[in-house]
C-alpha cells in the first residue's frame, strides 16, 4: 500500500530473504512469517522482495510472482511491497515487471542485468528500464550498483534513467561514502523528486549522515529496529546514540558482506536467521554453498556483538 503522504516511498525497507522447504521449494508459511516479522515494528515502511538477497536470479518466473503475491497477502495493506525484476532480456524483464503488477506490487526495482558487467553503452540501460517501466505500468526503483563494480551506472546513464518519468527511488549501494555522495549530489540537482536511499549495508552511519530518503537493505531481515533508529538518530542530530547503535551493527555487517567471497551474503544472512532460531532450513539453492564451521562462529559471535544472541556458556 501506497500511503497518502507528501513523500510516500521514503522510509526504511526490508530486502527480504526466501526460505526454502527441504524439498528446494519455497516454504509459503516461514515467508509469510518472515514478511509480518520484518515489518511488525514501527518505522519500516515496507519491503523489497526478489532482491539479490532473495536469491532472485536463481527463482523462476513462477516463483518470484508468488513471492510477491505473498507479500501482497500478508503486509500489503500496511505496507509498501516493492519486487525486484533481474533478467538479462529486455522483454522478459517487461515480463516480470507485468507479473509484479498484477500480483499486487506498488513498485518495481529493476536490478541490471549481470552480462552488462562484460559491456553496456550509454543508451542500454535507459532502454532496459522504458521496456520495464511501459509494461509495469508502476513506479520504478533504480539500483545503483557498487562502485567497484562494472554494473554502476556512470553518472551521465544515472542522470538519464532519474529523469525517466516514472522513476521515484534509487537503491543506491554504491558501497563507498564518497560516491554515494557524488550520486546523491548528482540526482538532487537533476532529479530532487528521486528520492536517494543510502542502501550500503556496511556504510550505514557514514551516508545516513550525508542524507538520506531511506534504504533498501537485508541486514535489516536482522536488525530492522536498529536500523531504524540508527536512522532516526541522526535524523535528529543524537550522534552518540547513532555511534552506539553503529557499535552494534557494525560488526555484523562486516561477517555478512565484508568477508570474500561477497556472492555468500545471503547464505551468511539465513545462517544468522537459524542461530536465532527464526528459520529451522538456512539452505540456499544451487551453485551458492553452504559456511564453514569456522564461519558460522564467526557469524555467532557477530550475532552476540549486535545483541541479538546470549554469548555461549
Amino acid at each position: 500500500m501506497i500511503p497518502n503522504a507528501a513523500h510516500p516511498f521514503r522510509g526504511i525497507y526490508v530486502a527480504t530473504l526466501t526460505p526454502f522447504r527441504a524439498d528446494g521449494q519455497i516454504d509459503d508459511a516461514v515467508l509469510a512469517a518472515h514478511f509480518r516479522t520484518v515489518t511488525a515494528g514501527p518505522g519500516i515502511a515496507g519491503v523489497l522482495c526478489n532482491g539479490h538477497a532473495g536469491e532472485n536470479f536463481l527463482l523462476s518466473r513462477e516463483e518470484r510472482r508468488r513471492v510477491t503475491e505473498i507479500a501482497v497477502e500478508t503486509i500489503g495493506r500496511t505496507h509498501i511491497v516493492v519486487s525486484g525484476v533481474l533478467c538479462e532480456s529486455s522483454d522478459e524483464a517487461a515480463q516480470h515487471g507485468a507479473d509484479a503488477a498484477k500480483a499486487g506490487a506498488d513498485a518495481v526495482l529493476v536490478f541490471p542485468p549481470f552480462s552488462w558487467a562484460l559491456s553496456q553503452d550509454d543508451n542500454m540501460a535507459v532502454t532496459h528500464h522504458a521496456r520495464i517501466a511501459e509494461a509495469a505500468g508502476i513506479p520504478l526503483m533504480l539500483y545503483q550498483a557498487g562502485v567497484a563494480s562494472a554494473l554502476a551506472y556512470r553518472p551521465e546513464v544515472l542522470a538519464k534513467l532519474v529523469r525517466l518519468p516514472s522513476v521515484v527511488g534509487i537503491k543506491e549501494g554504491s558501497w563507498e561514502s564518497n560516491a554515494y555522495d557524488r550520486n546523491r549530489r548528482l540526482v538532487k540537482r537533476i532529479a530532487p523528486h528521486v528520492e536517494m536511499m543510502a542502501s550500503g549495508d556496511e556504510h550505514l552511519l557514514s551516508c545516513f549522515v550525508i542524507g538520506t530518503e531511506g534504504s533498501l537493505v537485508s541486514l535489516a531481515a536482522l536488525m530492522p529496529d536498529e536500523i531504524v533508529a540508527l536512522e532516526a538518530a541522526v535524523r535528529r542530530g543524537d550522534l552518540d546514540q547513532a555511534r552506539a547503535l553503529h557499535e552494534r551493527i557494525q560488526p555484523l555487517a562486516n561477517a555478512i558482506y565484508g568477508v570474500a567471497p561477497g556472492g555468500l551474503a545471503t547464505a551468511r544472512l539465513k545462517a544468522c536467521m537459524v542461530l536465532l532460531g527464526r528459520w529451522s532450513n538456512g539452505a540456499t539453492r544451487a551453485p551458492i554453498t553452504g559456511l564453514s564451521a569456522i564461519e558460522i562462529d564467526d557469524l555467532r559471535d557477530a550475532l552476540v556483538t549486535a545483541g541479538l544472541i546470549e554469548p555461549s556458556a
